[in-house]
């Protein structure tokens, strides 16, 4: 039963348009949401992000497109975030781009004037946030009189972001006489509320709990203690390579704290959270889409939206707080049919909540073994020899002749070689681990922490607070860890033997042009 799109009796424009999307057959949401909604039946599908759900409400939208070009919008859709509401117009005009229908997201963040000037030239969809698209309203430049069909997209998320009231506003301001879709990855009951209050007999679509969890996706956990989970995570990034990480925090704290431990120990990383502004979270985006940066260390909130389809790896540095959320964090890998690996680290205390989300999404998520010692060093000694392979290539290695001649005179190029590659592969935190006998390594124990009167406001980075103890304090870097930049201070964890030597060298300092207080962190500030 469809196996392609042609049998869903839509255009031969459409199907072109996905063709050239790369779309070769419909998703499960695809062929349960399409042919109702084509005739004219309002839908509930139950869907998460990467379903395929943007096309299944997408291909009906303008496959209805009216005949003649009308003054005012026929459709709206409405989504909880800006990159959402980017995301979803993009597509929709990708996917009516042969049928002349034109798509326009509105959000907060942009000049509202730039879109009063866009919807004053027409537009046949708006995608936008409910604030937003409210605010127009209001100002009478978005005018909902033509509206023939409403789209509510990841209704439980515009929930849990406090937009009801703004969805029930706009909902009532649209005619009667219109379609109505609802998509959302779960069913709380405020969302059945208003699709009783909003809905004309709606038919129910979707796929149960455990099809929700992306089928290609392969799901692991590894139990680790707290402090060793920034050893676990590199080690896995280490040993797996993978293309596009994305790591899952609980809160913006922690969010700093594993990028700015992954920046320091030379990881492409970059971090979004609430606190960042939101053209700092676009760039981060930007730069994660196009591969300039491999790892984003996000909380859920600012993860909204996001439909990257080469994530090979979502990482749950901290377990989900609640089985939905499981859901939505794993639905960003294994998009559009690809496979992807969905990593959760937990502690022994959190084998209970494992456990519930097991049951809600009905899957099995299988233990793991943190990668050995002797993986990591292999991983990264054929890493190195691709490295020298393509330097060789590229004649890079030229300039160091000279050098290599002298050093050859008193060794032979085998001890010069394997002496090179030892001074970079040979590390203290592989040492560490030897002694130690683990699979991964913790901080160091006896560290303590440090609090310091600079942050972002000073355009200061995690690597300067690095390189300034470093050199004012005579230690080695790989003694300075966690670093947590706040706007107006940071915070810094160094060996307790050498807390006190840090604090002469740096009280009173100059770093990025301004004096530095430095003393140790109050206890209430541990965790």
């Amino acid at each position: 039963m469809y196996k392609n799109f042609n049998e869903f009796g839509i255009s031969d424009k459409i199907i072109v348009s996905l063709s050239e999307m790369g779309f070769e057959e419909p998703t499960p949401i695809q062929k349960m949401a399409i042919p109702p909604v084509l005739q004219g039946k309002d839908i509930i599908g139950q869907a998460q992000t990467g379903t395929g759900k943007t096309a299944a409400f997408g291909i009906p939208l303008i496959e209805q497109r009216p005949e003649a070009k009308g003054r005012y919008p026929y459709a709206i859709v409405l989504a909880p975030t800006r990159e959402l509401a980017v995301q979803v117009s993009e597509a929709l005009n990708k996917m009516g781009a042969r049928a002349g229908v034109v798509s326009l997201p509105i959000y907060g963040g942009q000049s509202i004037e730039l879109q009063i000037r866009s919807l004053k030239r027409g537009a046949d969809i708006v995608v936008g946030t409910p604030g937003r698209v409210l605010d127009h309203i209001r100002r009478k430049t978005l005018v909902l009189k033509d509206i023939k069909t409403v789209v509510l997209d990841e209704a439980d998320e515009m929930l849990s972001m406090g937009f009801i009231e703004d969805i029930e506003k706009i909902l009532g301001g649209i005619p009667g006489e219109r379609q109505t879709m609802l998509f959302s990855a779960t069913m709380p009951k405020e969302i059945i509320r208003i699709s009783k209050n909003y809905m004309n007999k709606p038919v129910h679509v979707g796929v149960d709990a455990s099809e929700m969890v992306v089928a290609k996706t392969k799901q692991v956990f590894y139990e680790v203690r707290e402090e060793d989970k920034i050893k676990a995570l590199t080690r896995l990034l280490d040993v797996e390579g993978p293309a596009l990480t994305l790591v899952f925090c609980h809160t913006k704290k922690e969010v700093d704290e594993v990028a700015g431990r992954l920046q320091q120990m030379g990881y492409p990383a970059g971090a979004i959270h609430g606190d960042f502004t939101q053209s700092h979270r676009d760039e981060m985006i930007r730069k994660f889409k196009g591969g300039d940066i491999d790892i984003l260390v996000a909380t859920d909130v600012a993860a909204r939206g996001l439909d990257i389809p080469d994530v090979s790896h979502v990482i749950n540095f901290s377990i989900p707080q609640d089985p939905e959320g499981y859901i939505h964090r794993i639905g960003r890998t294994g998009r559009a049919g690809k496979s992807g690996i969905a990593i959760t680290f937990v502690t022994p205390r959190q084998y209970r909540q494992l456990k519930l989300i097991e049951q809600f999404a009905k899957t099995r998520i299988n233990k793991a073994k943190l990668p050995s010692r002797e993986e990591v060093r292999k991983a990264k000694e054929e890493e190195l020899a691709a490295g020298v392979e393509e330097m060789i290539k590229e004649g890079k290695h030229t300039r160091f002749y000279d050098m290599a001649k002298r050093l050859f005179e008193k060794y032979s190029p085998e001890d010069v070689s394997a002496a090179a590659l030892s001074m970079l592969l040979d590390t203290e935190d592989t040492q560490e681990i030897e002694e130690q006998g683990k699979g991964y390594a913790g901080q160091q124990k006896d560290s303590v922490r440090l609090f310091m009167t600079i942050g972002k406001m000073d355009k200061i980075k995690v690597g300067d607070i690095v390189k300034s103890i470093s050199a004012e304090a005579g230690i080695p870097e790989r003694k300075i860890s966690n670093i947590a930049l706040f706007d107006k201070f940071s915070f810094v964890e160094v060996p307790a033997d050498l807390a006190d030597r840090v604090i002469s060298a740096i009280n009173d300092s100059i770093i990025k042009g301004r004096k530095v207080k430095i003393q140790h962190a109050k206890k209430r500030e541990r965790r």
